[in-house]
């Protein structure tokens, strides 16, 4: 195990990406998504009944309630005005189901959420704790995690992950991007790093990307503190918090301007964009049988509805597709 973590390390457990159906290489018979996998589960181990990526994690259940200005940006049914269900997971990165919580490689922390819709049917979002993505691309990514696979602590110098680094700057800054430990899950924001194309009732069409600010503020340990903190800590603390009272959090939209890239995922906007209020997220209990729970959900960013469409950012496709491929190997 310790191996294995000194070469996952430098991915500072970044969530994974969803990749392009087509092939990455002529000579290989697999398709990206399928590579993607593989080579996950050359780095972090199979492990049977878990998720190829943020294999650790706790499933919450709760209620969302739409703000008034939602309506304004989307006619999508759950943001009419009135509350709907949710069913939510929080996850560490890596495919590692006993990481411990405090671990460098844990973080960025997975959040995802599904809304279960009036009359039927649910569509989601996958957020995780850092603005943005390291590569655009289903190919690059593929290319980054076959780079750490062959950048062992025994690796000639400079390592193919060094060569990759140096040649892709906006991964070297998401890779180098300190990436603190939170005080628990529900002390730390989330972003979704896809855009999303909102239109409402009128016909008024704006593209935007999620985020989710934690009521209780963003609190985060120092790597000392969290060191010291036992291996299922924030497993634990969500538990204990939720007995005392509901976790919440604000989904907002935050709006493209003229000429901001909307299919490009390592491209951030400025914070100064034009924010939407969605509405509140209260997280109220853990599900009762987590375990099961885990592994009978399977979130998709393209689980869409009437008022929300994909934009061209292909990494949305790829995540739905490596998505579906692990919670098929899960079994």
């Amino acid at each position: 195990m310790a191996k294995a973590f000194g070469r996952r390390d430098v991915l500072r457990g970044m969530a994974a990406a969803a990749l392009l159906g087509r092939r990455a290489r002529a000579d290989d018979p697999k398709s990206v998504p399928e590579q993607i996998i593989d080579t996950m589960n050359a780095l972090f181990g199979k492990h049977p009944g878990f998720r190829s990526a943020h294999a650790k994690g706790i499933v919450c259940e709760g209620e969302f309630l739409p703000a008034a200005s939602a309506s304004g940006l989307s006619k999508a049914p759950h943001l009419q005005g009135n509350p709907v269900k949710v069913t939510v997971r929080f996850s560490d990165s890596t495919g590692v189901p006993d990481i411990p919580d405090g671990a460098t490689a844990a973080s960025p922390h997975g959040f995802a959420v599904r809304f279960h819709l009036p009359g039927g049917g649910s569509t989601d979002i996958v957020s995780n704790a850092y603005n943005g993505f390291a590569v655009a691309t289903g190919e690059e990514f593929l290319a980054f995690l076959r780079a750490v696979a062959e950048s062992g602590k025994d690796a000639p110098k400079p390592t193919a992950l060094d060569k990759f680094l140096a040649a892709h700057p906006k991964a070297l800054k998401v890779v180098t991007a300190p990436k603190p430990t939170p005080a628990s899950f529900a002390t730390e924001p989330y972003f979704g790093v896809n855009a999303f194309l909102f239109t409402n009732s009128a016909g008024k069409a704006r593209y935007g990307r999620y985020q989710f600010r934690p009521e209780a503020g963003s609190k985060f340990l120092t790597t000392e503190e969290a060191a010291r903190k036992s291996a299922n800590f924030l497993v634990d603390e969500l538990g204990d918090r939720l007995a005392k009272g509901p976790a919440k959090f604000r989904l907002v939209v935050q709006l493209a301007a003229e000429g901001d890239p909307v299919d490009d995922a390592t491209a951030v906007w400025p914070d100064e964009r034009s924010i939407v209020e969605l509405g509140v997220l209260s997280i109220t209990k853990r599900a009762a049988d987590n375990d099961a729970a885990q592994r009978a959900l399977g979130y998709d960013p393209l689980r869409l509805v009437d008022g929300i469409e994909a934009s061209d950012d292909p990494l949305l496709e790829l995540r739905s597709a490596v998505y579906a491929i692990s919670r098929r190997r899960r079994k």
